[in-house]
């Protein structure tokens, strides 16, 4: 007889599967590539999925001078603002300077203290410091009310490329003005995106790790596996297939290319259970994780891949 073979159902490669702490996850920011100057990062909300009428500009491609149909993703990307810098020793916080003019919608999340000093003479008396500290960041808000979501701003702390002297004078240039998506990407590179996954709250083993339907003359049930270990060791191994939580599960999509960057007069029509686009916008090719109005942590790639660098097209309009 042929020898049997039944590999496991569901993948171990993410272990526990529970909720994710926050909806908006933050990143291991000395792991990105330091050749980028300016931000490492940019926070977006998911708007909705369409498609775009573009020419394949890519070398060597089997459609390259035609036009061809791609699906994508819209990201709203209103302007973010600096809530405060932090001055890092050896992976520890030495000193965190908070802006002393921040949006009235912050006053729902942080309590902000009665007597501060101003920002440029703080920032005046560490310039000469700056050899001491490892590195600098910067943590910042969205500015969500340009949008149409109603919500309190996103507060993550977002990495910087570049030397210390670039990290500081990028900060000294930004403090108290909005920091447009332009400052973070361009048109035609490639992203990371990280964000948290739709929840689908408790499901069994059949939906949860995909195990087949037990035979209609089996015992106690159909949507269960079959046995849940052996005698000995007399315990559940935490490898068998069991009930629990589905979705809602922080994942990184890879090498996400940046199709279109513009603003929401070139967006002609409104998108199902987001609205209409108010600020600017990304085009990212393909699906994004989450559901509309979820908020997406935008990242420089971490392993870019050759044919994704590769990929050009012309976008030469958007559709429904």
């Amino acid at each position: 007889m042929p020898k049997t073979h039944k590999p496991r159902a569901g993948s171990l490669q993410f272990w526990p599967r529970k909720r994710a702490a926050k909806l908006l996850p933050g990143a291991n920011w000395d792991f990105l590539d330091k050749n980028h100057k300016g931000l490492l990062g940019f926070i977006g909300y998911k708007v909705g999925m369409c498609r775009a009428l573009a020419r394949d500009l890519t070398p060597d491609s089997m459609t390259k001078n035609k036009q061809i149909i791609i699906p994508l993703t819209i990201v709203e990307c209103p302007s973010i603002k600096i809530l405060s810098i932090r001055f890092y020793k050896q992976d520890k916080i030495a000193k965190d300077i908070l802006a002393d003019d921040l949006d009235k919608e912050l006053k729902r999340k942080i309590k902000m203290p009665k007597n501060m000093r101003k920002t440029s003479e703080l920032l005046a008396e560490i310039e000469p410091k700056l050899n001491e500290f490892s590195d600098i960041r910067i943590v910042a808000y969205s500015l969500v009310k340009q949008t149409g979501i109603k919500k309190t701003p996103d507060i993550i702390e977002i990495g910087l490329g570049g030397s210390i002297d670039d990290k500081f004078n990028f900060i000294k240039e930004k403090i108290g003005k909005e920091i447009k998506v332009n400052d973070f990407s361009a048109k035609g590179q490639t992203i990371d995106i990280k964000a948290t996954t739709k929840a689908y709250g408790f499901s069994g083993p059949v939906k949860r790790f995909g195990i087949g339907l037990r035979s209609h003359k089996a015992e106690k049930g159909r949507r269960r596996p079959g046995t849940l270990g052996a005698w000995t060791p007399s315990r559940v191994d935490y490898r068998a297939p069991m009930a629990g939580q589905v979705g809602m599960f922080t994942r990184l999509k890879y090498n996400s290319k940046l199709l279109d960057l513009n603003n929401a007069e070139n967006l002609k029509f409104d998108f199902k259970h987001y609205g209409k686009v108010k600020t600017n916008y990304i085009a990212v090719k393909g699906s994004v994780q989450g559901p509309a109005k979820r908020q997406l942590l935008l990242i420089v790639p971490l392993r870019e891949k050759k044919e994704s660098k590769k990929e050009n097209f012309d976008v030469i309009s958007l559709l429904r």
